[in-house]
């Protein structure tokens, strides 16, 4: 029997919100504390993901968004497409129609690299934000060193591997490949279907930006607190992007989990959600 249900959906009130080039986000709320956390999930995620995380924060008075990122689920891609400057450009949108200040971003993979993005990029929106948790991610440069990443941003730009992953086994590895030594099976069911839901053909610029691009110069311009949490066999983004990020923000705290990989979200939500919840000031 799996330690938690991957597949619960994330209940709370949706709102879609409109951006400037016609993208349409869909978020969803949970909880309706004063203090608000923003939940932004990884390549081929969905709002769905945090469910397990979201659920231990409204516990805590918290407010949460949590949000499909353009191209992903429920979420559209307007004129701009998926580049980065496009689908960070989206964070400041929610936090502005949400009214949501001193906010405490969490960013996850993908989220993580748009995440920071985001607040090197809009100087107005990041007042809107009060502390940073930073997990399993990079600040660019995904590929270097990594021959997972290497193999599977091709693959999924040229569409071959969601072509096999109606393929069981080759289902089960890619799931696998993501998750440390507490593999579930009914992780699969969680996390295949989402992913061949995103659009992958219009979100092939987003994925060569975290190949090509690279801010890791710039991370000492993100002044607040920040808290950055890794699997230590985590082997899509490797600890030792995270070592950087530690090393490039000032003050931040840096937390390595023991056998944990790349789905921090399933695989240690009560580790995650305390990280949260001290930033949070709850």
């Amino acid at each position: 029997m799996a330690r938690y249900d991957y597949t619960a959906p994330l209940e709370g009130t949706e709102h879609i919100v409109e951006t400037a080039d016609g993208a349409k986000l869909r978020t969803v709320v949970t909880g309706s504390g004063d203090r608000t956390v923003l939940l932004a999930h990884g390549y081929g995620g969905a709002a769905a993901h945090w469910t397990l995380i979201a659920s231990r924060l409204t516990a805590e008075g918290l407010r949460v968004i949590s949000f499909d990122q353009r191209g992903h689920s429920g979420s559209s891609v307007g004129s701009n497409g998926t580049g980065s400057g496009a689908m960070a450009s989206d964070y400041g949108a929610i936090l502005e129609h949400h009214d949501a200040t001193n906010v405490t971003l969490v960013g996850h993979s993908m989220g993580g690299f748009l995440s920071i993005a985001f607040l090197l990029s809009d100087s107005a929106a990041v007042e809107r934000i009060g502390s940073l948790l930073l997990m399993g991610t990079f600040a660019g440069d995904v590929s270097r060193k990594n021959p997972q990443n290497k193999l599977q941003i091709p693959l999924i730009k040229s569409g071959i591997l969601q072509k096999m992953l109606g393929i069981g086994p080759v289902a089960k590895g890619f799931t696998k490949s993501l998750i440390g030594d507490d593999f579930e099976p009914e992780m699969i069911d969680a996390f295949v279907p989402v992913f061949l839901d995103a659009d992958h053909a219009e979100l092939i610029p987003i994925l060569q930006a975290m190949v090509d691009e690279n801010r890791y110069d710039r991370l000492g311009e993100i002044d607040m607190p920040c808290t950055i949490v890794v699997g230590s066999k985590d082997k899509t983004t490797p600890p030792f992007h995270t070592a950087d990020l530690h090393a490039g923000i000032a003050g931040s705290k840096l937390l390595t989990l023991p056998g944990i990989g790349h789905g921090l979200n399933w695989e240690a939500p009560d580790e995650i959600a305390a990280e949260i919840v001290k930033l949070a000031g709850a």
